[in-house]
């Protein structure tokens, strides 16, 4: 079964990634809704780009950043990987690094987690 990324996604933090169609090269875009900030302004939902490596066995690896601009001065990039079981549900398994802003070069041992 080949792993496909177009759709809905939600994570056990209850965010949720809405991916548009991935095309014949990999690349996709989207929306990233997450549950969780710790920014002043309220959440909105964030445009996403990334690209999925096509592999033949469906297991694809890939990658995607979330630019956060609507209420927060931050971008965060995810990696995973699709696993896709026959018969079972796809499942994307991934880590993520998320970057803030700060004032200066001395601060910047904290901007990254």
């Amino acid at each position: 079964q080949q792993c496909d990324l177009t759709g809905w996604w939600e994570n056990e933090l209850g965010s949720r990634m809405h991916v548009s169609a991935v095309d014949s090269q990999g690349n996709f875009s989207g929306e990233y809704h997450t549950a969780v900030s710790s920014a002043q302004k309220p959440i909105e939902p964030s445009p996403l780009i990334g690209s999925q490596h096509l592999d033949e066995d469906g297991q694809c690896t890939f990658g995607f950043t979330v630019n956060w601009k609507k209420f927060s001065d931050s971008t965060a990039v995810f990696v995973g990987q699709c696993f896709a079981g026959d018969g079972e549900e796809e499942i994307l398994q991934t880590a993520w690094l998320l970057r803030e802003k700060v004032d200066s070069l001395p601060s910047d041992w904290k901007a990254t987690r």
